[in-house]
């Protein structure tokens, strides 16, 4: 009788594994699914952002006559921000984000905590 109790043990346990096993597969390809959409809708937006960016120095370039030297250079910064947007996918963006807050921790630091302070004082004036 007890041989027959652990057979029939061992074979709900198995079932259960393999329940806990099929569900755990189908979540992580759910995340997994949800992780993909999100960077294709980010990537979507790459090619468009790019363009304003592009637009924009263009716009700058032309009306160069008028400005100063700071111009050109806000120009080029924002040409190679377009270049780079567009080469780059958002794990090599985010990579890249990663390997300067870990060569600058400190100027990395004071950034996020001037953004923080910026964005908190946006909402503080639509209340």
């Amino acid at each position: 009788m007890d041989n027959q109790f652990n057979k029939e043990m061992d074979t709900v346990t198995g079932e259960v594994k393999e329940e806990i096993a099929s569900k755990s597969k189908g979540i992580k390809d759910k995340v997994a699914e949800v992780g993909r959409q999100a960077a294709e809708k980010i990537d979507a937006q790459r090619e468009p952002a790019a363009s304003t960016l592009g637009k924009t120095a263009n716009s700058l370039h032309e009306q160069v006559e008028k400005a100063s030297s700071v111009a050109h250079a806000t120009a080029d910064k924002l040409q190679d921000t377009a270049d780079y947007v567009r080469e780059n996918d958002v794990k090599a963006m985010m990579d890249d984000v990663e390997g300067l807050v870990k060569r600058y921790p400190g100027q990395a630091l004071a950034t996020a905590a001037a953004v923080g302070f910026l964005v908190g004082r946006l909402f503080q004036r639509k209340e």
